[in-house]
């Protein structure tokens, strides 16, 4: 007998050359050739099979049960609560399996290989190849990716060997045309101790209901040779629970135990109602709703939130079989993607789903479904009295289907789905046509799911906002909150907080607990040296009193602490929990906390015996996410998780019964960039907010995970985002917080202020505030290390704003008449108008034409020559004569013009007597204001101000004249400018023009009434746009930008102006740049040519050798609240002694006169109609924390609110008082 080949060698079977392939197939189609039958069946190798051969088809232990597939479910959905008993049962109920019930469908059986003799070719070559891999399931599991699963839970016969022994194959790609029904047994999990029974089966696809057995005398084929000789590492995030937490079949087969869901569905298991303490928190948050049996079982469809995964194949050809295995051999099980977080090719486009009316009815023969197996590789350590084991209402209708449902759709391509397309929750781009209704293979599930269908179209991208928000009503007044302590300094580097009521925590280097009522530190904990904390979260408590007591605390080294804040101390901690992986997130489900580590790893802590989470028995159930995260959320049940541009759902649950992954590919919008924040509203429960580092807001729909716009709100990156009440809060790397009005598009900046010196790293809308300290706070971390307290129900500008809205009510309205100029003048003088007719009347006309107007504003620029250097250095140099009145102070050039301008008044406005307000210069910069003698008295409050910014801020030559003053119980403010030149400069005009209106320069009103009346914005009159009325003019240098001279030149021969204005600089600057601080002012639209450059004397624009274009930089804008300011004209005017034309325009100014009396009777009624809003804001959201967060059901929240608001009715010493 010849020697038995080696291990890895050939085994026995003939070999043939390349040449004989070629010929035989060079003799394929000759004619004549005679028809050779089937060769033979390749002679079996006599080599001996390798002991790890053997060892696989060792008969499995007597003792251990059979672990069989989960029955059909039948389509009734139970009225009471889920029946979960099968978790730790080892059989299966009789008949549910093997039989079926009356009225059901009968399902074809899954198609297997063909198990006709098929004979090999009678040709083999092998070509070189490496050693083939172990195939590693994307999933993560130990399971090879078989194409039919079946063999996975096939028993093994207890003796006997199949009667044909299996060849492993040398070379994987030869076509070796096989019997293939025998399929491969999976080794066994190098976890499990050989005592145990052999691991559950790998996760079915959804859509997989029931499998056929193999036949019974079959063997299993062994498992190929692993050549690469690698060990067998177990990837499965289940895997990663501690020893304690292995299978005990013992329960799962005591069938004497009674079952703690055989209660009645309106036994929560609550104690008795007590008037002092609350109601223990429900071992399974969600109360569950009564509802009809047609309604719940549609309600379970409207919110599915599992995908079923898999399909049934049709039959296929031999050869398609063969290409759809793997490069060992292996055939390709189901795509788990949830696990990768690779990309996936895109799906082919399907038409749009339309919305299907018939609804079906649930077949009422069909009985309760028996109890489901535990998932494979899932924790089932949990003993019958577990809170996760009791009789609770479920959370999510659809996460454990309970009828019976015919097979979905067959796919028509070969690519393995791991999503059925045809659910309503699917995005468009995933879905598959509709099924039609009554055929004898139609889904019962897809036809009623795609009731809730959206009927968008197919592949239509999101709206895109471009337009940035509106800015012409925001607040900028910090919205401090009325009591407790508005700031904390951490003074250490905390980076993670939370909070939760009173209480705050922060941790880094120190973990530290202070009371936000009085700013008082609580606790402080010292990490250890080189250990920083990197993720916070409040523990759940047994009651709503109980919260906020201890909290969870990650670290970097991948370790879980609980400490306890009474006591400062650490009362439990579990290290190597994530391994060594840093801790990144620890999110609050409910009674349930959920951890994640940088490397994926998500655990799942369920409540214990005592209804809270325990380090102590390890994680309920863990799972494994994509690397790289970015952001993610808890929404509802699921977890939003974003890595980069990236979004996926996954659905954790206690059980793992669930798909865990939601959708089979990332939500990702190119429009916007990686997502760094996001938020939930409670005015908006179906949609979930993400924030982008391009300053995006991206809005998806919780529904059918579409994403419904894309709002471009800032040119800054979003650091966090905070939903409440209607209104978004977002945090940037500028220091700034924006509060948002959602209510139009494009949206409105309700506020914005400078919160933090440096990044806004963290908002949180603390839900728990309403309800403990009757207060709605916004906490805001900084990276300057403080935490800062805002009133999320922005009480003073609810008020400020809602008196402005009702001041016609209180007040007399006037309009007064205003004129304004402004001009380059090119150091002219008023002598140079006399050397031409046109110029020397140009005043004269002016006036005349203004029909007597109230108030004149006259704005000049470059009264002194600005090229002169020599005379510019003594301006600069020469200092500046403190004493002496304004008419000694001022030089001869503003003297001239301001004795000029009296006199045109005296002279052509003969019927009216004006008087001079106020004069201010300012190198080159000149603003003259007159009014009518009758005003003059009623005007209040003057004063002015001036803002350099030529030579850095250094010199006047650029900069702007501030002047305001009231009339009535209106402020007015007028601005004269003169900004940066170049036609490259808009950068530089931009920077001065924020630095002029965001300068508070002026004097602060200190009487906050008047804040209220005369002034806006929340503002102190220090800044100009605090101003109800402001009137902006000047030489702002704005150029048009990408068109040449001759170009230009020929758009304004030609009156072709709206070709010019929309390169406008200023004009494109408002539409594109969200930071640009004219946005809130308004501009009549320019009618007339552009008013820069002209040769002096003449009506050609510049001939010199520079040739500049002709531009607008001579503007005219206002800003004013709720209409306040009516232009009546915009025009320019022909004269010819300066470079630049003249610009006028005639105003409409409403001023008001306040009643006094009248005033304060508004006033209580704007207090009575908030104390209404609050209440009602303040309602809900202690409803939404009670239910959403703590996870009573609705009646027993409405009873907590009711006896807390009781007791602090009964503890206000003033209702005492009354009712003695």
């Amino acid at each position: 007998m010849s020697d038995p080949p080696a291990r890895d060698g050939p085994d026995g079977s003939s070999l043939k050359p390349v040449s004989s392939l070629l010929a035989k197939f060079e003799n394929l189609n000759k004619p004549g050739d005679p028809q050779v039958g089937p060769p033979p069946p390749r002679p079996i190798s006599p080599a001996p099979k390798p002991d790890y051969l053997r060892e696989s088809t060792a008969p499995a232990p007597v003792s251990a049960p059979t672990v069989r597939e989960p029955p059909a479910v039948p389509k009734m959905r139970p009225k009471d609560k889920l029946n979960l008993t099968g978790l730790h049962q080892g059989s299966l109920q009789p008949g549910s399996a093997t039989t079926s019930s009356p009225g059901s469908p009968t399902r074809p059986s899954l198609h297997r290989v063909s198990s006709r003799p098929l004979h090999t070719p009678s040709l083999l070559v092998e070509p070189p190849q490496s050693p083939p891999k172990k195939s590693v399931d994307a999933a993560g599991g130990d399971t090879p990716g078989f194409l039919h699963t079946d063999s996975l839970i096939k028993p093994v016969s207890p003796g006997g060997t199949s009667a044909r022994n299996f060849k492993i194959p040398s070379r994987p790609h030869t076509p070796l045309f096989e019997p293939r029904t025998p399929t491969l047994e999976p080794r066994k999990s190098p976890r499990l101790a050989p005592s145990q029974p052999p691991s559950p089966p790998p996760p079915r696809r959804s859509g997989e209901f029931r499998r056929e057995r193999e036949p019974k005398d079959i063997k299993p084929i062994p498992p190929p040779i692993n050549r690469a000789d690698k060990p067998v590492m177990a990837s499965r995030a289940s895997y990663l629970a501690e020893p304690s937490q292995a299978l005990e079949l013992r329960n799962r087969l005591n069938n004497d135990r009674v079952s703690p869901f055989s209660s009645p569905p309106s036994s929560n298991g609550s104690q008795e109602d007590d008037d002092d303490a609350p109601p223990t928190l429900p071992t399974r948050p969600k109360p569950q709703q009564q509802v009809q049996p047609q309604q719940q079982e549609l309600v379970g469809l409207g919110r599915s939130r599992t995908f079923h995964v898999g399909f049934e194949p049709p039959p296929v050809h031999h050869s398609v079989a063969r290409r759809r295995e793997d490069v060992n051999g292996y055939a390709k099980g189901p795509i788990t993607p949830q696990i990768t977080g690779e990309h996936r090719p895109a799906l082919p486009a399907r038409p749009p789903i339309s919305a299907l009316e018939t609804v079906r009815t649930p077949n009422p023969t069909l009985g309760p479904a028996p109890p489901r197996p535990p998932r494979p590789g899932v924790n089932t350590n949990v003993p019958q009295d577990h809170p996760s084991a009791v009789g609770t209402p479920q959370k999510r209708v659809a996460s454990t289907p309970t009828t019976q449902l015919p097979p979905p759709s067959t796919r028509t391509h070969a690519r393995s789905m791991t999503v059925d397309r045809t659910s309503s929750r699917v995005p468009s781009a995933f879905r598959a046509p509709p099924t039609p209704i009554g055929g004898p293979g139609e889904s019962q599930w897809a036809a009623e799911s795609q009731i809730m269908a959206p009927t968008k179209s197919e592949g239509s991208a999101p709206p895109v906002v471009m337009a940035f928000p509106d800015t012409s009503g925001t607040n900028r007044s910090k919205p401090y909150i009325g009591k407790g302590a508005h700031e904390i300094s951490t003074k250490y580097d905390a980076r993670m907080f939370d909070v939760c009521g009173e209480l705050v925590c922060t941790t880094g280097t120190f973990t530290r607990a202070w009371n936000v009522l009085d700013g008082e530190l609580l606790m402080s904990l010292a990490m250890g040296e080189g250990t920083r904390g990197s993720s916070v979260a409040f523990k759940p408590g047994v009651n709503v009193d109980e919260e906020s007591q201890r909290v969870w605390i990650g670290n970097n080294f991948g370790e879980l602490l609980e400490a306890d804040i009474a006591t400062q101390s650490i009362i439990a901690s579990r290290p190597n929990t994530h391994g060594r992986h840093e801790i990144i997130k620890i999110y609050r489900h409910y009674n349930e906390l959920w951890t994640l580590d940088e490397g994926g790893t998500l655990h799942v802590w369920g409540p214990d015996d005592g209804g809270v989470p325990n380090l102590a028995t390890g994680p309920t159930q863990s799972f494994r996410v994509p690397k790289g995260h970015t952001f993610s959320m808890v929404v509802g049940d699921e977890l939003w998780h974003a890595t980069g541009k990236e979004i996926r759902v996954f659905l954790p649950t206690l059980d793992g019964t669930a798909q865990f992954q939601v959708l089979i590919r990332p939500l990702v919008q190119d429009s916007a960039a990686e997502v760094t924040s996001g938020t939930l509203l409670t005015s908006q429960p179906d949609k979930v907010f993400f924030g982008h580092s391009d300053g995006k807001i991206s809005i998806y729909s919780i529904r059918d995970y579409s994403c419904l716009a894309v709002m471009n709100i800032s040119g800054y990156k979003v650091n966090s985002l905070a939903g409440v009440g209607h209104y978004l809060w977002a945090g940037y790397n500028t220091g700034r917080i924006c509060v948002y009005d959602m209510s139009q598009t494009p949206w409105a900046v309700k506020k914005d202020w400078l919160a933090h010196d440096n990044p806004v790293i963290k908002l949180i809308a603390d839900p728990a505030s309403l309800y403990r300290l009757d207060r709605y706070q916004v906490i805001s971390l900084g990276a300057d290390n403080m935490l800062r307290a805002w009133d999320g129900l922005l009480q003073e500008d609810w008020l400020s704003s809602e008196m402005k809205n009702k001041d016609t009510s209180y007040s007399s309205m006037e309009k007064l008449r205003v004129l304004v100029l402004t001009w380059n003048a090119g150091a002219s003088t008023p002598n140079s108008l006399r050397y031409s007719g046109d110029d020397a009347s140009f005043f004269q006309n002016l006036l005349q034409s203004s029909e007597s107007p109230d108030i004149l504003v006259f704005g000049f620029q470059e009264l002194v020559d600005l090229e002169d250097k020599t005379a510019t250095a003594k301006r600069f140099l020469k200092p500046k004569k403190k004493e002496g009145s304004d008419q000694e102070r001022m030089s001869h050039q503003y003297r001239d013009w301001r004795d000029f301008l009296t006199r045109c008044l005296d002279d052509y406005m003969s019927g009216d007597l004006y008087q001079l307000l106020h004069t201010a210069p300012l190198v080159g910069l000149f603003t003259c204001i007159f009014v009518k003698a009758d005003l003059r008295e009623r005007i209040s409050n003057l004063s002015s101000a001036e803002v350099k910014r030529g030579m850095g801020g250094l010199h006047g030559n650029k900069g702007a004249i501030v002047v305001r003053f009231m009339v009535d119980d209106s402020s007015l403010c007028f601005i004269n400018c003169h900004l940066a030149a170049g036609q490259s400069a808009a950068s530089q005009r931009h920077n001065d023009i924020a630095a002029i209106l965001e300068a508070p320069i002026l004097p602060v009103e200190r009487d906050p009434s008047v804040r209220i009346d005369s002034y806006v914005a929340g503002g102190d009159g220090t800044l100009i746009l605090d101003h109800e009325l402001c009137l902006l003019n000047g030489d702002l240098n704005y150029r048009i930008d990408t068109m040449s001279r001759d170009t230009v030149v020929t758009a304004v021969k030609s009156g072709n102006l709206a070709k010019l204005l929309e390169r406008d600089q200023l004009l494109v600057a408002k539409r594109r740049n969200p930071g640009f601080r004219l946005r809130a002012f308004e501009e009549l639209p320019i009618t007339f040519a552009p008013t820069y450059k002209y040769d002096v004397g003449t009506d050609n624009y510049d001939s010199s050798e520079k040739k500049r274009s002709p531009a607008w930089c001579d503007r005219l804008l206002y800003r004013s609240s709720r209409g306040r300011i009516e232009q009546l004209d915009y025009r320019r005017h022909e004269v010819r002694v300066s470079d630049h034309r003249p610009v006028s325009g005639r105003f409409l100014f409403t001023v008001k006169r306040i009643d006094p009396k009248k005033r304060a009777v508004a006033w209580m009624e704007c207090q009575q109609k908030w104390e209404d809003i609050r209440a009602k804001l303040a309602g809900e959201e202690k409803l939404f924390y009670l239910t959403r967060i703590i996870g009573y059901d609705g009646s027993t929240a409405q009873r907590l609110i009711r006896e807390r608001a009781s007791r602090r009715e009964h503890r206000s010493p003033s209702r005492h008082r009354e009712q003695a």
